[in-house]
């Protein structure tokens, strides 16, 4: 439901804000006094583009906001999949600048003018002799009937058999279209498997190899100078650690002098600790050392086969080549499993069409159960309406399956007798479609939440009584919906629970339109100029109470 409407600077619109109230919203006025061009500043609200010839001011902003209760919507996943906030009212706002650059926001996050208008759909749905295109539009038929059956259940169990069809589906025809490139590589791909297996190499071995590698093929060097350094160590008249023995032993004997040099004596012995450490590590290096020819050979040759390995592929390291091997052995595998892996998905995808066509038959069977019942409503309505004649026929064929269902639907009418029917878009005028969208409305505000429903001039070239019929419905529609009605005729404006006027504000120099919310006094007062013109006589008022009264 629209709660507030604020448009600035747009037409001839200055600065403009409405509150429509539940209900049946009435709005008249005189003929370009800017009824339309409200009309079209909600629909920037909704996504319609726009350009700066609409700006009152060239040198400021247009902004129009609108501001929405949204909670029996059910759009928390549309807000969801678009990452909107959700709150139970939603504020949707349109500034166009006089540069022309075009900007949308909905609770103050920039929207795409494509995501305004999917959202537009489900909050607003403007009804006029122009925007009657839509009845023609076979999805839109489509969703008439699911919306008078009630069928979001069989929906609902439809597209998620669908979406598991489509996946099944997929995954079997992408297998089937990999099968044949993967056979031709099957070889090849076995053959370099079979050179990286039989290498059998673990992560960081290379690196393993190449110091044991490195220590083989320098060990006299490397027993040389371990031995270099036992001398060092451990000569008699020069060894290291005899002398750094004697220097620990001054330093215990210093200690009984104070307590800094107790601290040096055993920051000493640790470290004299860590080199005894370090000759004993170094004798068992010694001891490990020795070249093994046989196993050095070994080495150098898996190495080589590494390095071979590694150019071959365009690798950084070695230890891709782990990697590698695992990618070649899945292949393999699915080779080796192909046909199986068919089998199984041939399976999955047969089974989920079988279910997809079940729960299309049961939805197929839930919309034909009520095309007599729709048919017959409508038929009710538009013989209310005036069109006795009326025709109207659902016909349905079977598709394919596609996310909306198995069925194609198409509405075939005739307002005239003796005229056979034929699809809405070539035989319905204007009125006569305007008539028809109303009546498919009425009809459709008991089974869904309907957005606010704003007719432009739905009272266009009808008769006084069914002027009345229709307010009557409209009226009728308000009790669970919101409805704005732009009417001419005094006989529907005096219908509605708030009557809102827009008039031509001639004070300054450049004309602009405003809107007052009339009171009971006003009201009566231009149902009267309705009637019977600028300055109405005691008869057109006293027609005015009447209508009121009625």
């Amino acid at each position: 439901m629209l709660k507030h409407l604020s448009i600035s600077n747009y037409a001839l619109i200055q600065k403009l804000e409405m509150a429509p109230a539940p209900g049946l919203n009435m709005i008249t006025g005189e003929t370009g006094a800017g009824k339309s061009i409200m009309l079209g500043a909600v629909g920037l609200l909704l996504g319609n583009r726009a350009d700066t010839k609409v700006l009152y001011d060239e040198s400021k902003k247009c902004v129009i906001e609108g501001e929405f209760e949204i909670a029996a919507y059910g759009l928390s996943t549309f807000f969801e999949e678009e990452e909107l906030d959700n709150e139970p009212t939603c504020i949707i706002r349109r500034e166009i600048a006089p540069s022309g650059k075009s900007r949308a926001f909905v609770n103050d996050t920039p929207v795409r003018l494509e995501v305004l208008r999917q959202l537009g759909k489900s909050l607003m749905d403007i009804h006029s002799q122009h925007e009657n295109l839509l009845l023609g539009a076979a999805s839109y038929q489509l969703g008439l009937i699911d919306g008078f059956s009630q069928s979001q259940k069989e929906q609902a169990d439809y597209k998620e058999a669908f979406k598991k069809f489509q996946a099944d589906k997929k995954a079997f025809e992408r297998l089937k279209a990999d099968a044949l490139e993967l056979q031709k590589e099957a070889d090849y791909n076995k053959f370099q498997l079979e050179e990286i297996s039989a290498l059998s190499l673990e992560k960081g071995e290379v690196e393993r190899l190449e110091e044991e590698q490195s220590i083989m093929e320098n060990a006299e060097e490397i027993k040389a100078k371990i031995n270099e350094i036992f001398a060092l160590f451990e000569d008699e008249n020069y060894g290291a650690l005899n002398h750094l023995s004697h220097a620990g032993q001054q330093l215990k004997d210093l200690g009984k002098y104070g307590k800094s040099f107790a601290q040096l004596e055993e920051r000493f012995q640790s470290a004299l600790i860590e080199l005894r450490d370090i000759q004993e590590t170094l004798y068992q290096e010694d001891q490990n050392v020795e070249v093994d020819f046989e196993k050095l050979e070994t080495i150098r040759e898996k190495l080589s086969k590494v390095y071979q390995l590694q150019k071959k592929h365009g690798l950084e390291h070695p230890d891709e080549l782990i990697g590698i091997g695992e990618e070649l052995a899945d292949k393999v595998f699915q080779v080796d499993n192909l046909e199986e892996n068919l089998r199984e998905l041939e399976k999955d995808y047969s089974h989920s069409e079988k279910t997809l066509l079940e729960k299309g038959r049961v939805l197929t069977e839930k919309r034909t159960s009520v095309f007599e019942a729709f048919n017959k409503e409508i038929l009710a309505i538009l013989q209310q309406l005036g069109m006795e004649n009326a025709q109207i026929q659902i016909r349905r064929k079977e598709v394919q399956p596609e996310s909306s269902g198995m069925d194609a639907v198409e509405f075939y009418f005739s307002a005239n007798k003796g005229v056979s029917p034929q699809p809405l878009g070539q035989v319905a005028s204007g009125g006569e479609f305007s008539r028809l969208m109303f009546a498919i409305k009425h009809i459709m505000a008991d089974k869904v939440a309907l957005p606010t429903l704003i007719f432009d001039e739905i009272d266009t070239g009808v008769s006084g009584e069914i002027a009345l019929q229709l307010v009557n419905m409209m009226k009728k529609i308000s009790a669970n919906h919101q409805v704005i009605c732009i009417s001419h005729l005094p006989q529907v404006a005096a219908k509605g629970d708030y009557h809102y006027f827009v008039y031509k504000d001639n004070s300054q120099e450049k004309t602009f339109s405003k809107v007052k919310l009339l009171k009971q006094e006003e009201r009566l007062l231009e149902i009267a100029k309705m009637i019977a013109g600028a300055n109405p006589p005691q008869s057109a008022i006293k027609s005015a109470k009447e209508l009121l009264a009625g």
